[in-house]
């Protein structure tokens, strides 16, 4: 008897819960993003002994703080991309001796080799312009690195060159990878441009 009134009571409350909306996903999309129109000039900084070909849209900083002291060389400056939320951070070592090269480079390989963890790959790429005395390696880090495009540029001798792109917001390769590679032609002139002064 008490079945009798439960199955009744029961397709009634089924019944009443199904409603008609149906949901559905929304489709897989990039964040609109508002690029800035290519265009450079010349990076020509008096505290610095060198220059290149920087975009426009990018806003120099000169970097004077390093942790609680003050930076190994007057040099050291970030370029500033606001739109992007990406900033790159550069910094200059004077070479005395073949010891201090050796280490510089040593500590490049070993702050792009940190991002290992989060990686899936990691692309040298040599630098080799020997008219212009200008040598180094560009690391393409792939992944979810919080770092994706690193550099060092020397003429292995007087000066040494390091640099580093990143952006302000968490490592999401998928949706980053478009401003990525937009970020990545605007480094990739300023390192085929750098000049020794």
């Amino acid at each position: 008897m008490i079945r009798s009134r439960i199955y009744p009571l029961l397709l009634l409350l089924f019944l009443s819960a199904c409603e008609e909306t149906v949901t559905a996903p929304k489709p897989r999309a990039y964040p609109r993003v508002i690029y800035p129109e290519k265009a450079y000039k010349t990076f020509d900084q008096g505290y610095c002994d060198f220059t290149f070909e920087q975009p426009v849209y990018a806003v120099v900083e000169h970097d004077t703080t390093f942790f609680d002291g003050k930076p190994a060389n007057d040099c050291w400056f970030n370029l500033m991309v606001p739109q992007l939320n990406a900033k790159i951070y550069c910094s200059y070592y004077p070479i005395g001796s073949r010891k201090d090269f050796d280490k510089l480079v040593a500590d490049a390989f070993e702050m792009t080799n940190k991002h290992n963890i989060k990686a899936s790959y990691i692309e040298e790429i040599p630098v080799y312009r020997p008219s212009e005395k200008v040598y180094g390696i560009v690391f393409h880090v792939e992944g979810a690195a919080a770092s994706t495009y690193q550099f060092f540029l020397t003429d292995s001798t007087q000066n040494f060159v390091r640099g580093s792109l990143y952006f302000n917001t968490q490592a999401r390769p998928d949706s980053l990878a478009p401003v990525v590679d937009f970020m990545k032609k605007d480094l990739d002139r300023m390192v085929n441009t750098l000049k020794w002064q």
